[in-house]
């Protein structure tokens, strides 16, 4: 993430006067202002990753979950929005991006967490810039970020979570996993995995491996469905799924471009890259698909899409076109053989594949942006002196590693907190009788 652009190249220095030169007053810093342009691109990626969630994401899921259950998982991504949007005004956007801590050359807990002087969005003004946009555009931007990342989670333990349990389970998480990853990645000098160097564009860390790691766990920890392997669980409306998936699609297009916080050339090649590697991993997963089952389907045409959104995220600012249709490639076949082979042979229940999808996904695009960053792999990254692809293939499996340890410490113990507090999970005769009426009273579609 971007916090604001390269700066402008400094006006070449006046002629010396002929009178004997005075000493030297420092030169002003220049002062930032305000670029309508990047203001109103911003505003607009900043509608699109919202409208990520709700309605692409509910979507996406709420299709792919049995009829009974379909409620619920709107229930529930609706819900997080509005959760995430109070707590990110409350505190999260301070211990995510406050560095005052860094600043002062506290290197303890603010290398891994901001401080708490922005709580309740202090000293944001009319007037307060990130770079050459509103710092309240950029607020709104990075909360619809802390919106889709933990609904991102829903779809590894749905039909069987409580929804009290969840909502306490998504303040904890928001909390300990998501605002720390933020702030280690994206805040500045003085920020752990900034300072490891980490290449990470638009979330492959914070977002997609962050939530994918989180999802296994929970689906380990809660168990499988009842019925898991024995009656059907198919997808109840292909054709929901696929709407969400192309909402999601066009909207990543404000999650990745929108990243370069400003409408330059960095949101253009971003733009690009992310239309040429979506493409090409959906055509990935169906023909490993069709290779492997014998048919192409739709679900896993849609899923190979994601895949490649995904796969681009960390990659989008610093890859090329080249590196993006083989990143896509990477990430729909991979991605396919996670959700497929791997899962069956594990016999994990993570019911919409989040770990097989986001977490491989976001794997696949945090090391691959190691190799392909660069100018000489078609790359636009500038990478500093004596930087090699070995060294930055290290320093991004350490970012990756460390996030995926983190994360499942973490978030193992969140769950058994919240375990401890109301329980998990409903009970078999609320599951038997679906999500919908036992916990919302309400009845989405017509039970056959």
């Amino acid at each position: 993430m971007a916090l604001a652009q390269d700066a402008p190249l400094a006006e070449a220095a006046a002629a010396e006067a002929a009178a004997p030169a005075e000493a030297a007053e420092p030169a002003a810093e220049e002062t930032p202002t305000l670029d309508s342009g990047d203001t109103a691109w911003m505003l607009t990626a900043t509608v699109l990753v919202l409208f990520m969630t709700i309605p692409g994401l509910a979507l996406f899921y709420g299709g792919m979950v049995r009829s009974k259950n379909i409620l619920s998982v709107l229930m529930q991504c609706f819900a997080i929005t509005g959760l995430m949007t109070v707590l990110w005004t409350v505190y999260g956007y301070s211990l995510a991006f406050d560095t005052t801590g860094m600043e002062a050359g506290v290197t303890n807990f603010s290398s891994f967490v901001g401080g708490f002087d922005k709580v309740m969005l202090s000293g944001l003004t009319l007037d307060a810039l990130t770079g050459t946009i509103p710092e309240s555009v950029f607020v709104t931007f990075q909360m619809t970020f802390a919106i889709i990342t933990p609904a991102l989670i829903v779809g590894a333990f749905a039909e069987r979570m409580k929804f009290s349990a969840m909502m306490i389970f998504m303040v904890l998480w928001f909390t300990v996993c998501y605002a720390p990853m933020v702030h280690m990645v994206w805040s500045g000098d003085g920020a752990l995995m900034w300072d490891w160097g980490v290449l990470d564009f638009a979330g492959g860390t914070v977002v997609h491996i962050n939530a994918g790691i989180a999802g296994l766990v929970a689906a380990l920890l809660l168990g499988k469905r009842k019925g898991y392997g024995t009656v059907s669980m198919a997808p109840h409306n292909l054709g929901l799924t696929m709407i969400g998936a192309a909402i999601l699609w066009v909207g990543w297009f404000g999650f990745n471009a929108g990243s370069a916080v400003a409408a330059g050339s960095s949101a253009g090649m971003a733009m690009l890259v992310t239309q040429i590697c979506t493409g090409t991993a959906a055509l990935a997963w169906m023909f490993a698909e069709w290779i492997s089952h014998g048919k192409p389907s739709l679900l896993g045409i849609v899923s190979g899409a994601v895949a490649g959104l995904v796969g681009i995220t960390p990659a989008a600012g610093t890859v090329g076109p080249a590196g993006a249709l083989i990143i896509g490639v990477a990430a729909g076949v991979l991605c396919f053989l996670a959700s497929t082979k791997l899962k069956r042979t594990l016999g994990y229940d993570d019911s919409l594949d989040v770990f097989g999808v986001h977490c491989v996904g976001g794997i696949v695009g945090a090391i691959l942006t190691g190799i392909f960053a660069f100018p000489s792999m078609g790359g636009v990254w500038e990478p500093a002196e004596g930087a090699t692809i070995a060294s930055q293939l290290w320093v991004q499996t350490k970012g990756v590693l460390f996030t995926l340890v983190y994360t499942t410490v973490a978030t193992a113990i969140i769950l058994k907190i919240v375990d401890a507090l109301v329980g998990l999970r409903v009970s078999q005769e609320q599951e038997e009788e679906g999500l919908d009426l036992s916990l919302h009273d309400e009845r989405g579609y017509n039970l056959q």
